[in-house]
Parts: C-alpha cells; sequence; structure tokens
C-alpha cells in the first residue's frame, strides 16, 4: 500500500499541493486525474522523492519514505515512468533497459525476458538508438526500463500522450497484467478519461491542488467529467 497523508507542497509563496491525502493499494490501478495545472506532476515527484514536501507524510507499507531521496525509493520498489519518456536516445533499447537493473536488490544483469514478453518489439530492436524509435516504442521501451527494476509501485505521468491508440491498447492491457498478475501498485497520471475507465479501478480528481472527488471507476460519472475535467 502506498499512502499519501496530508501532503503539503510549495513553490516558492505558490501551494501547489494543499493537504493531498491517497491511498493507492497493491493489485489495482489508482488514476490521479485533474486539468492541466493543478499538480498532478508535482504530487509524482514528491512520492519518487524528485520533491521534498513542506508538511505531511509518504508511506510505503509501514515505512515512512517522507524524507527518502529517490534511489533509496527506487531500492524499496518504486519505479517512475516520466512524462514525455525521457529515454536515452543514444543508448540501444537494450541498454536503456540496463538503466532500469540498477534498482533491482538482487543484483540481477541481465535484461529479464518478462519484459520482452510484455513488449516484443522491444527484443526485435534492441539494438537500434533509443532515439530512433517512434514515440508510441519510445513509450513502452521507458516503462520497460522501469519494469527492469522489478518494483512493486509503478508510477506513470500521462503515458498515453501523443501515443497512438494501438500502443495505448497494449499499454493498457500491460498495466492490466501487472495488477492482475502480479499484485502491483500502479500510480498513473492520466487524463484520457475512456482510459481510465476501461483500464483503471479507482480515481482521484485534483483541482487547484486538493483532492475534489474520488472512488472506484464506475461511480467515474459524466457530471464529475464535465464538472473537473472538461476543457
Amino acid at each position: 500500500m502506498l499512502t499519501i497523508d496530508n501532503l503539503l507542497f510549495s513553490y516558492g509563496t505558490i501551494g501547489t499541493l494543499r493537504g493531498i491525502s491517497m491511498q493507492m493499494p497493491p493489485g489495482r490501478m489508482t488514476c490521479v486525474m485533474g486539468r492541466n495545472g493543478v499538480g498532478k506532476t508535482t504530487l509524482i515527484r514528491n512520492i519518487m522523492g524528485h520533491l521534498q514536501p513542506n508538511a505531511g507524510m509518504i508511506r510505503l507499507g509501514e515505512t515512512d519514505i517522507t524524507e527518502f531521496v529517490p534511489h533509496r525509493r527506487a531500492r524499496l520498489g518504486l519505479a517512475l515512468v516520466p512524462q514525455g519518456r525521457q529515454i536515452f536516445p543514444r543508448l540501444s533499447v537494450e541498454e536503456n533497459l540496463k538503466v532500469g537493473l540498477q534498482a533491482r536488490r538482487d543484483r540481477v544483469r541481465s535484461v529479464p525476458e518478462e519484459i520482452y514478453e510484455l513488449f516484443p518489439v522491444l527484443k526485435e530492436m534492441g539494438r537500434r538508438m533509443g532515439g530512433d524509435l517512434s514515440g508510441g516504442q519510445q513509450q513502452q521501451l521507458a516503462i520497460g526500463r522501469a519494469l527492469a527494476g522489478n518494483p512493486s509501485v509503478l508510477l506513470l505521468d500521462e503515458p498515453t500522450e501523443g501515443i497512438q491508440p494501438n500502443v495505448i491498447q497494449q499499454i493498457g492491457r500491460v498495466l492490466k497484467t501487472l495488477v492482475e498478475e502480479r499484485n502491483m501498485t500502479v500510480v498513473l497520471v492520466e487524463q484520457y478519461v475512456d482510459f481510465v475507465r476501461e483500464f483503471g479501478q479507482n480515481f482521484y480528481i485534483m483541482d487547484r491542488g486538493r483532492v475534489v472527488a474520488d472512488g472506484v471507476t464506475q461511480e467515474l460519472s459524466s457530471e464529475l467529467v464535465h464538472k473537473h475535467l472538461s476543457v
């Protein structure tokens, strides 16, 4: 269980997270939604340790990780697929995947075959430079790199952004496999409502740094979408 308790964060005098409390259970995909600029990416960066909150607590299971640096959180089982993918364009696909192995605690130094089973295109293009891949292939590589660290919690920031529909569906199926077969905690920042409804189990909607609605995805009504998500 990943637990966020009354998290506060400010950029200078500007309050970005204002008392955020969430629970992200294992075996579920929890979707964090909201319009641009409401604090979703800031929340993810606080969870991963790239930003430090002003107050509040982040727990992984019973462990308070609020003060932990990012690499220590990674060793405890957190992995991030950042917005914009941020793969290494001048490294091969295989080399990108091996970067993710640094987070493992079991000292495995070869890419697990499971990653290639989830994303066969990465096996086919193992020697190709990351920068030569399409946007959808780079997103699969970014997810594969995160999974190479054998995480228990997978954080993804806008993974469907700019991706072709067939790859979006493949990503959704992979995430569904991870929560159902590996009991993984998946936390997804996402604005694509149809994707959330199809693959997510729980949702939180943020507005101006606060949680304004939450529930199971069956409760994500058209009224909530119109009120908090429509542009």
